[in-house]
């Protein structure tokens, strides 16, 4: 379910963004969002109180795992294609298994390797035909891979958070900091473009609210802090290659031979992690 919908959201952002100010559409979806969440918490009863001592780590979590994904990351998509962002976005599991090399002593078994060789060769393979495109677009390509570092290092973050409090009670004030800081650029940078959002602008951010912000994000959060960094994040290697077929469906976009061998190539990533090991003789 997390992919089908983080898959399919690349092209709703896209046409959401295309019609709407792309901050001031991020803002709406999260305070949307909120209540959605905020009704979740309370019905599956989870204590949203976190420790003061504790603060400051919720604050430099959000900033890596939420804060510079959502801003860069929306503004990036309305200046490229929603599969180019999405294979973009989606070199996170590359980054992430960098910075748990670089940071936190992780060694990967030759499987893992596989795994996150595999998952490199299939973005390179889904940007072969989108290099000479994205050439004159440089700034939303870095920015968009900027992102998908931050991100990585927040997901090897969260793994190794101290932190006491329930996950998503993390996820929450997370959310509402992010929030916060939204808004305060979309009402610095963009309030000279508001105006009233269209009836599809208004169904493409109520799919994010509910769907992304109080479904998709806490899980994959929740999948982030109690799986290994390397399993969490290539398991989720198959949302690009929904973001570029639902693309291609939605908005028309070609598909070559090399965007179904990066298919095969992410689905090999993606057993990588996935599959058990082979049992152990005694």
């Amino acid at each position: 379910m997390l992919t089908l919908v983080w898959g399919v959201n690349w092209p709703v952002m896209k046409l959401g963004v295309t019609h709407f100010p792309p901050l001031s559409f991020r803002t709406l979806s999260m305070w949307l969002g909120l209540p959605v969440l905020w009704a979740a918490v309370r019905v599956l009863r989870v204590p949203l109180s976190i420790p003061r001592a504790e603060w400051r780590e919720l604050g430099a979590l959000t900033i890596t795992n939420m804060i510079v994904w959502h801003v860069v990351a929306i503004v990036s998509v309305q200046a490229l294609s929603s599969g180019r962002a999405a294979i973009l976005g989606y070199t996170m599991p590359v980054f992430s298994a960098l910075w748990g090399l670089a940071l936190f002593g992780q060694r990967l078994r030759a499987r893992q390797l596989l795994g996150v060789a595999a998952a490199a060769l299939g973005v390179t393979l889904l940007l072969w035909h989108e290099l000479g495109r994205m050439a004159g677009r440089p700034w939303a390509a870095a920015g968009m891979l900027l992102a998908a570092a931050t991100w990585a290092l927040g997901t090897q973050q969260l793994r190794h958070t101290r932190m006491t409090a329930p996950t998503l009670a993390i996820v929450f004030w997370m959310t509402v900091l992010t929030t916060l800081v939204m808004t305060l650029l979309a009402a610095l940078l963009e309030h000279d473009r508001w105006d009233a959002p269209t009836p599809v602008v208004w169904a493409t951010i109520v799919f994010n609210a509910v769907l992304i912000f109080g479904f998709a994000q806490p899980v994959w959060l929740y999948l982030a802090r109690s799986l290994p960094p390397i399993a969490s994040t290539l398991s989720v290697m198959l949302i690009p290659v929904l973001g570029v077929l639902s693309g291609a469906w939605w908005l028309g976009e070609v598909l070559h031979w090399q965007d179904f061998a990066a298919i095969g190539l992410m689905l090999a990533a993606i057993a990588s992690v996935l599959l058990p090991p082979a049992p152990q003789r005694a």
